[in-house]
């Protein structure tokens, strides 16, 4: 049984780690996402392990209501926590972390369905491309 949970600790909180995986991480496209991730060196991991860190951005150019953009970040904080314990059994197997990014780019608000579809896309391309 897994549990579908999205802690505090998951979640990525330093402002230096989002500058240096918009400077150094590596990028995936799967529209409406665009996700940048970077491995983490196993020294700097948190005391309590987690195989991901996320953080969610909704840009305000694209959506300027602040309504909007925290219910797009609900929608995708949602899916995500439904569909990461793919990555998370992959990740655990090989002893890895990774800090991820997940931007939303579409101009229009998408339904969840619709977004959950695309969270699973991007998650199985997001564990292709750490392999």
């Amino acid at each position: 049984m897994h549990l579908n949970s999205f802690k505090k600790y998951e979640h990525l909180t330093s402002k230096k780690t989002f500058e240096q995986l918009f400077l150094k991480g590596k990028s995936i496209a799967v529209p409406p996402f665009r996700i940048l991730w970077m491995h983490v060196p196993s020294a700097i991991q948190s005391t309590k392990y987690t195989p991901v860190h996320l953080g969610i951005a909704v840009p305000k150019k694209s959506f300027s209501k602040a309504v909007v953009r925290n219910k797009l970040k609900r929608r995708i904080r949602e899916a995500y926590r439904k569909n990461k314990h793919e990555v998370y059994e992959v990740l655990k197997k090989r002893n890895l972390s990774v800090d991820v990014l997940i931007i939303y780019t579409a101009k229009q608000e998408l339904p969840y369905d619709q977004i959950e579809q695309k969270m699973i896309v991007s998650l199985h391309k997001l564990i292709a491309v750490i392999q």
